[in-house]
């Protein structure tokens, strides 16, 4: 570390000479500059591991850095320095492309965190064990996301639909970034009981009440340091949803029956297949904490976004499924992938593996056939559930419909317009259409449009 060296902008001497001293005894040089120009200047001249700036300055502000080592130095990361307790400026400045910040009065076990996480970007990290499958469009954009906000810091509110991977993206942020090699501590917020939640996030000292014959730490001591995943966050007790802004703005916890505050470091990644938007104005979440949760919004598509994946997913299922059960991998009988591509999914990628291991044990002579997967019944017990709701709906009312089947009418619409425009030229409707040849054709198989 004696070798690395951090950028330190701010208009006060008193801060330089503060952070250099705190950066010193780190084992880090520091240089200082007082405003915009002068940082500009030296970045021009150096390479810096880090940067940490001032938010206010004259001559230009800490958001024009950002914006300008964004564009000149993209591997720098960049800590921004606000004013305590200042959780809007910090929300801005992380959307911004901040790696993270520091809050003043400065504190040194945080200043150390920060320091240790960014210099961590810039050292090889480890190929992690998770890994994204697909190679659709759809994916791809994921993928790429994935990439950049590992760099960042900041908050993310993973969406889509239950069974789409949202555990396992979260995985890939905190195994791509900083953190990668602390903790990851992932939490169904649905699974733990409202009377057991405050000691089971905050933890509890020895005698605090009946049955605590030890001290306990909770999640987020757990997770310091590391990341922490709120998976279900929608099913967090309103109660509970003002602590955990307390913590996320403060990074401080006082464990159940303790008499002093605990700091804790964690990056927060949230998860849900909720409209929060909706829970906000309805009363059933709380709207700050929303906007502190949801810095940046990351969306997993559906398998039904997705369908060219579908093939090369099923590859890499039955292998670890076979391997698993300690057999061969069986081979696909015909039509099986066929009927694969034209099931919508509801359950996404996690139902697909369950059809998949149902019928690895039902197929005989190693080869999985169209009946082996049962689709049908999946289908028909659906079609009973849709009947018995719509018993008590409008038939007249178009949203009376699920939205599933909604959504295929306008996928249906939508290629039929563009077939017809194109004199049903299928390479010139998936482009007027922005999706690949094989997607189209895929959707054209399954929505029976030959």
């Amino acid at each position: 570390m004696s070798t690395k060296s951090v950028l330190v902008v701010d208009d006060e001497r008193e801060i330089q000479a503060l952070l250099s001293a705190m950066l010193g005894r780190m084992g880090l040089k520091a240089d200082g500059a007082c405003n915009l120009a002068e940082a500009r200047d030296l970045l021009e001249k150096k390479f810096y591991n880090l940067c940490i700036t001032d938010m206010r300055m004259p001559g230009g502000s800490g958001l024009e850095l950002i914006g300008y080592i964004r564009d000149h130095h993209p591997d720098m990361p960049v800590a921004m320095l606000t004013a305590y307790g200042d959780v809007e400026s910090a929300v801005t400045v992380l959307k911004a492309g901040a790696f993270d910040y520091v809050s003043k009065p400065i504190n040194s076990a945080r200043l150390r965190d920060i320091v240790d996480a960014a210099l961590r970007l810039s050292d090889p990290q480890r190929p992690g064990k998770h890994v994204l499958v697909g190679e659709s469009p759809a994916i791809e954009v994921l993928r790429t996301g994935i990439t950049k906000l590992a760099r960042n810091q900041a908050p993310i509110l993973i969406t889509g639909e239950s069974g789409t991977g949202k555990e396992l993206v979260a995985r890939l942020i905190h195994e791509q970034g900083p953190r990668g090699q602390r903790p990851f501590i992932a939490v169904n917020c649905g699974a733990i009981p409202d009377q057991l939640m405050e000691s089971e996030f905050f933890g509890y000292k020895k005698g605090s009440f009946t049955g605590a014959v030890s001290d306990k730490g909770g999640l987020f001591e757990a997770a310091h340091r590391g990341t922490l995943l709120l998976d279900e966050i929608s099913e967090l007790p309103l109660p509970m949803q003002v602590k955990l802004l307390r913590v996320i703005q403060e990074k401080v916890i006082r464990p159940i029956g303790g008499h002093h505050e605990v700091s804790v470091d964690f990056r927060i990644l949230c998860a849900t297949n909720r409209n929060l938007a909706a829970m906000t104005q309805s009363g059933g979440f709380r709207e700050d904490l929303y906007y502190r949760i949801n810095v940046i919004e990351l969306y997993v598509p559906t398998l039904r976004e997705r369908t060219e994946d579908i093939p090369l997913l099923t590859d890499r299922m039955l292998a670890k499924l076979a391997r698993k059960n300690g057999r061969g991998v069986p081979k696909l009988g015909e039509g099986v992938l066929d009927a694969l591509i034209g099931y919508s999914f509801p359950g996404n990628v996690r139902e697909l593996e369950n059809i998949l291991e149902r019928a690895l044990t039902l197929c005989e002579h190693d080869v999985i056939q169209v009946q082996d997967l049962a689709l049908g019944n999946r289908l028909r017990n659906r079609a009973v559930e849709e009947s018995v709701r719509g018993v008590s709906q409008n038939v007249d009312d178009p949203l009376s419909k699920p939205l599933e089947i909604l959504l295929e009418e306008q996928q249906k619409e939508a290629i039929l317009g563009a077939l017809e425009k194109t004199r049903y030229n299928k390479t010139a409707a998936a482009k007027l259409l922005g999706v690949s040849y094989r997607s189209l054709r895929y959707r054209i198989r399954k929505y029976r449009l030959e």
